[in-house]
């Protein structure tokens, strides 16, 4: 080496990756055969700038896959701090579910999450599936997993919306499938006593798939996050029934149309028709939905363009 020769301080030429230790706890809850719900207490704030506190829910080690099924709005299993929740189907119990925790050391100001389980189903399931039936419904969730569309996540309903036919609705009906229809008919089957465990929109007329958002009504004060259009709203195969629905318009499109829903319930309920993209639509009695008609109906005193264009989804 050359006189007046120094070495590279290596130090400076490598770039910086900072490791930060998070605030992490891990639990494990043994859970009996049924279908629970774990979701948060009410009253927690919302994720900080880092995302931070947030919670994840997973398989315990060593638990069988084919044992116990998380289904999540995530797709990775993360609820994050507030307002969100998980479905957990136990096939064969007891079996182990890990919940962990994590946050921001640096945000002293925030509690762990809080969290509340609930059972949905017993061990026992009312009119449950056979194991092929199971595994076919499994199998149809893993194919449309959520995928990247535009920077967001969103499930595919790919599959379920054929080509033969308008399919603008599709629903998720209980030892059933698949099944829908056009905006303006009805989806689901009145009378069946098979609930509808969860559903799609992506309407093809004056009103389009962004136009839209919508919950579904998980139980008494209880509505999932809101969902785009042409999102996946609830659950297959976990004979998680919904107990309702809300569809609203999005952008300068409510002064000009208004969402109109039916719906009946399988204890015999009908509901509707309902005006008002506000409103939920559930019956008293908190029935799962059985069936349901979604139209789009344009504002009296709109001009001759709301009129030409006429009810969206005319009853048939």
């Amino acid at each position: 080496m050359a006189t007046g020769d120094t070495m590279p301080d290596t130090d400076k030429e490598q770039p910086r990756h900072p490791i930060v230790d998070l605030k992490a706890g891990a639990h494990v809850m043994t859970l009996d055969a049924g279908v629970f719900c774990v979701f948060h207490a009410p009253g927690q704030t919302e994720a900080g700038p880092s995302g931070l506190p947030g919670v994840r829910i997973s398989r315990a080690p060593g638990v069988p896959e084919d044992a116990v099924e998380v289904v999540t709005f995530e797709a990775d299993g993360w609820m994050g701090a507030a307002n969100s929740a998980a479905l957990i189907r136990v096939r064969r119990g007891p079996a182990g579910v890990m919940v962990t925790t994590y946050q921001d050391p640096a945000d002293t100001g925030s509690d762990s999450p809080r969290l509340q389980v609930i059972r949905l189903i017993g061990g026992v399931l009312v009119d449950q599936p056979s194991e092929e039936a199971v595994e076919e419904e499994v199998a149809k969730v893993s194919a449309e997993a959520p995928q990247k569309t535009g920077g967001a996540t969103k499930a595919s309903v790919s599959g379920a919306i054929g080509s033969e036919a308008v399919r603008e609705v599709v629903v998720h009906v209980q030892r059933r499938g698949d099944v829908g229809g056009a905006v303006g008919e009805w989806v689901g089957q009145s009378g069946s006593k098979r609930w509808i465990e969860g559903f799609a929109i992506r309407p093809e007329g004056s009103i389009l798939a962004k136009d839209i958002e919508y919950q579904a009504v998980l139980g008494r004060g209880w509505l999932s996050p809101w969902s785009e259009g042409g999102q996946f709203c609830g659950s297959r195969g976990m004979s998680l029934p919904i107990l309702g629905l809300r569809v609203r318009l999005k952008g300068g499109l409510s002064p000009k149309w208004k969402v109109r829903l039916t719906a009946t319930f399988t204890d015999g309920t009908k509901v509707g028709p309902l005006d008002g993209g506000d409103d939920v639509l559930q019956a008293e009695s908190l029935a799962p939905l059985e069936s349901f008609r979604l139209e789009f109906v344009p504002v009296k005193g709109q001009g001759k363009a709301a009129a030409a264009a006429g009810v969206v989804g005319r009853s048939k």
